[in-house]
């Protein structure tokens, strides 16, 4: 087998842990990954890995081999793409992990024009509102809305979105509408939690440069997108999302802006990735095009994740 395979194999094993997820990944036997990773090792007269029933880890040689070999394989593939004409087709799969109103009400939409630019290209797109691992899951990367936690992997900034309130109809008769910060304290909010434990439910606003908060009451947490436009459009309280995510309900009657004078800050969209030497063309492409849909006048939607 070829030596350059044979590295790009113990890689991937080595960041999934698994010879099986390895090989799943990859398209190939795990038999076909199992013989390759021993063909590396032969060669180097050094056990690379640990094999156990439940997990294979590396060992001390492993771990030198793997930084040196992803540097060197990320120099390879940097070198090639020099040679590439720029308006070459891609090709190959892509794997991308973003929440789903982002997904839905922005991305999906649009994307078929861009598949049609590139139609060897397959896209892998998991949507999801939890967050995924993206070395053990085997992401390229992953788009996150909201400001981002300590991370060792690299962001590249898409765009923001801006935020409004809205309620229902529903909520409305049964409420009233609130057009003052004051109200708010006899008015529900529905909660956005991941954990769904741990959250406050507060209301959110920029004033000037400071971001304020205002504790409310609240009924239900929710832990996806989804739920949480159903919560509202049910009359369960105010929510605070994306304006063009909004767009569809707004114009529908579905929902009604309130207290427009008292948005939550814009979030942030970045998508992140884990090689800081190299970003392949083909997510360099794909996140080109998905930074323009954040330019002004492009729809967006989600929910910080």
């Amino acid at each position: 087998m070829d030596r350059i395979l044979q590295m790009q194999i113990f890689v991937r094993v080595a960041e999934l842990g698994s010879f099986s997820r390895a090989a799943e990944q990859l398209g190939l036997p795990k038999t076909s990954v199992s013989e390759a990773v021993q063909q590396l090792e032969h060669s180097l007269g050094s056990r690379l890995l640990h094999r156990t029933t439940r997990r294979v880890e590396l060992s001390s040689d492993g771990q030198q081999f793997l930084r040196r070999c992803s540097e060197l394989l990320h120099e390879l593939e940097e070198l090639q793409q020099l040679f590439k004409p720029g308006d070459q087709q891609l090709n190959g799969v892509l794997r991308i992990d973003m929440p789903t109103g982002l997904a839905k009400n922005l991305v999906l939409p649009k994307l078929p024009a861009f598949l049609q630019q590139h139609p060897d290209l397959q896209l892998q797109l998991s949507s999801t509102d939890r967050r995924v691992d993206l070395i053990a899951e085997g992401f390229d990367a992953i788009v996150r809305v909201g400001a981002l936690k300590d991370s060792s992997l690299i962001a590249r900034p898409l765009g923001q979105m801006n935020q409004i309130n809205c309620v229902s109809p529903a909520y409305i008769q049964r409420f009233g509408t609130p057009t003052r910060l004051d109200d708010l304290g006899r008015h529900q909010l529905v909660n956005y939690s991941q954990q769904l434990s741990g959250q406050k439910a507060e209301f959110e606003y920029q004033q000037g440069t400071e971001v304020k908060r205002i504790r409310m009451h609240s009924q239900i947490t929710v832990n996806n997108t989804e739920a949480y436009s159903a919560a509202c459009l049910a009359g369960l309280g105010l929510i605070q999302l994306p304006e063009s995510g909004a767009r569809p309900y707004l114009q529908s009657g579905q929902m009604i802006q309130v207290l427009a004078d008292f948005n939550a800050p814009a979030m942030p969209v970045n998508l992140l990735y884990a090689h800081r030497k190299l970003m392949s063309r083909n997510l360099r492409v794909f996140s080109d095009w998905l930074s323009q849909l954040f330019q002004p006048g492009a729809a967006a939607a989600g929910k910080s994740t």
